[in-house]
Parts: structure tokens; sequence; C-alpha cells
């Protein structure tokens, strides 16, 4: 199954959010990689098994479930998410790129794509569309936590 979707960042006619610039909206997705528990219900810990300038490798905890998967960053442009697929966990991949089409204007776009199977059966496509709306309202959360953690950067820990 392949998702993908949009998300306005900074909107000039909603006076309810502050702009984000590239750079807060970069340290968020950062930090949204290196502690993930902070942006996914259910995740117990995550443990970085290995590093470089651009990679991470993960261990997810979820109680007694552990989903491995590898981060890959390209700074200010896109943070790929590449989950191995288990007995119990659907595996594939999640991109999340930023797109600044013009200098005030910043989205992001979400693309998954998991090993779910693309069928006509009418209780795999309510699945489908299910698992589409889940994946959506955590994307909407995503970018509700990093607008907190922009706003309140100044003062002490990350996503009060």
């Amino acid at each position: 199954m392949n998702f993908e979707h949009l998300i306005q960042i900074n909107d000039p006619l909603n006076p309810q959010h502050e702009p984000m610039t590239l750079a807060q909206l970069w340290e968020g997705l950062v930090l949204r990689a290196e502690q993930p528990q902070l942006f996914v219900i259910g995740l117990d810990s995550c443990t970085i098994a290995s590093r470089s300038s651009t990679t991470m490798e993960r261990e997810l905890h979820y109680g007694t479930v552990i989903v491995r998967d590898r981060v890959t960053l390209i700074e200010n442009k896109s943070v790929r998410y590449d989950i191995e697929a288990t007995e119990t966990y659907v595996g594939g991949s999640l991109t999340m790129t930023i797109e600044q089409p013009g200098p005030t204007q910043l989205f992001l776009r979400f693309s998954y794509h998991t090993t779910l199977p693309v069928t006509d059966d009418q209780d795999a496509i309510q699945t489908q569309e299910i698992v589409k709306s889940a994946y959506h309202e955590a994307d909407i959360d995503t970018v509700r936590l990093i607008r907190q953690y922009v706003q309140g950067n100044a003062s002490s820990s990350p996503l009060h």
C-alpha cells in the first residue's frame, strides 16, 4: 500500500500558528528521529544501535515487540525511515520531505510505502483506509508536537 499527503507548516492566513523556519522544522524532524517516544504513542523506548552523520540504526520497543529500522537524514530536505518487516510488524518506509515553494511557504510531505497488499477485497480496502487515516492523524500530531517544541525550545526541555 502506498499513501502520500501534504501538511502546510506556514499558513499566513492562520494567525493561530506561528511561522516556522526551515531550521526549526528540521530540528523538530531530527528530534523525532532521535527521540521517537516523544512522538509515537505506545512506544516504550528507542535504542540507537549505530549512527553516522546521515543514518541511524534503531530498535523501537513496544512492550515485548521490537521493531528495527534505519533512518536516513538529508539535512534540511528529508528524513526516511525504512522499517524491517517481521512476523508481527508490517515493513515499509516513511519519507518526510520538506517542501519550500516560496520564501514564506513551508510544507511537509509524508510518503508511505508498506508491505500491506493492495487488493479489491472490501475488508482489506477498509483496513487500508483505517491505516491511512491513522497515519494522517499521527502526522498531524507530529507537526503539532514540533510546533510545541519550537515554541518551548528557548525554555527548558523538549515537548513539555
